[in-house]
């Protein structure tokens, strides 16, 4: 069978990132801030069906929050309404770069410990910012996951971070069950056209499962060209605010979710289910 007919029969994982440290509901009254919002929105977006869920906490102002205990309350109300969606928790250095403070949620034990966790592979610029990514702090972070047993999910957003998938995996830093997140649209990134998503996706370590996201006003774009070759989704109001290009109408993470399995119809492909993803991970997938 030719090699994208093979990839279109593969599962398609569907990652929801309903909040991000960005959106406010001064910007749109949908966006997901306290535990309950969050768990309420993760709930409805499995009843159409996810595979895992990209968590970051925010306080009780709504700003965003490293702690540990705002984690563990998330997590904790996630878990309660949807057992079976694996959990990823946010090690993003956009608002702080110290590795004490981006691992705390990675200390999470018991029945909150996550499945999954986030690991931006180099510093980049967004619009108006800079997420700050040491290699040593890179590396902390990818040295303490493997030793909790919590595997990386990969944010990837140029070539360099492709190349240092394959440096942390000769390493032994990240495990050939990693997942990555391949992101398009981003103003000092990699672009959603059909060229630099396919060389993305070429240069992947061998057996990478990956989700095209698309930032802004790229979201369905990417997905589009993620879903047409084999790929899964990333998808929520951490990626983009707005339901359309023109801008006219706001999204809700439920919204969204229904418009990717739109298009795992057309394309004649289904969502991989949690357990397929967990199989995954271990190993038996």
């Amino acid at each position: 069978m030719p090699a994208l007919l093979s990839a279109l029969d593969r599962p398609a994982p569907i990652v929801l990132a309903p909040t991000g440290m960005v959106p406010t509901k001064a910007m749109t009254p949908h966006v997901p801030i306290t535990p309950e919002e969050i768990a309420r929105d993760v709930a409805a977006a499995a009843a159409l069906g996810i595979t895992s869920v990209h968590l970051h906490a925010r306080d009780a102002d709504g700003a965003p929050t490293w702690s540990r205990d705002v984690y563990a309350r998330i997590v904790g109300a996630v878990r309660d309404l949807v057992p079976e969606v694996l959990i990823n928790v946010s090690t993003s250095g956009r608002t702080w770069s110290e590795l004490e403070k981006r691992a705390d949620c990675l200390a999470l034990d018991d029945d909150l410990k996550p499945d999954l966790a986030s690991l931006t592979l180099s510093s980049l610029n967004f619009l108006g910012s800079a997420s700050v990514n040491a290699p040593e702090t890179v590396r902390g972070l990818a040295t303490i996951m493997r030793d909790r047993g919590i595997v990386p999910e990969l944010e990837i957003f140029d070539l360099g971070m492709v190349n240092m998938a394959h440096v942390l995996r000769k390493e032994g830093l990240v495990p050939s069950t990693a997942v990555a997140n391949l992101f398009f649209g981003n103003i000092a990134g990699m672009q959603a056209d059909a060229a630099e998503v396919g060389l993305a996706v070429e240069r992947l370590p061998d057996d990478t499962l990956w989700a095209g996201a698309g930032l802004g006003d790229f979201q369905l774009t990417a997905q589009s060209l993620a879903v047409a070759i084999g790929g899964g989704v990333r998808v929520g109001l951490e990626d983009g605010i707005w339901f359309d290009r023109a801008r006219t109408t706001l999204a809700t993470n439920e919204s969204l979710v229904e418009r990717v399995h739109r298009l795992l119809e057309l394309h004649g492909r289904r969502m991989m289910t949690p357990a397929e993803l967990r199989a995954h991970l271990r190993g038996g997938a």
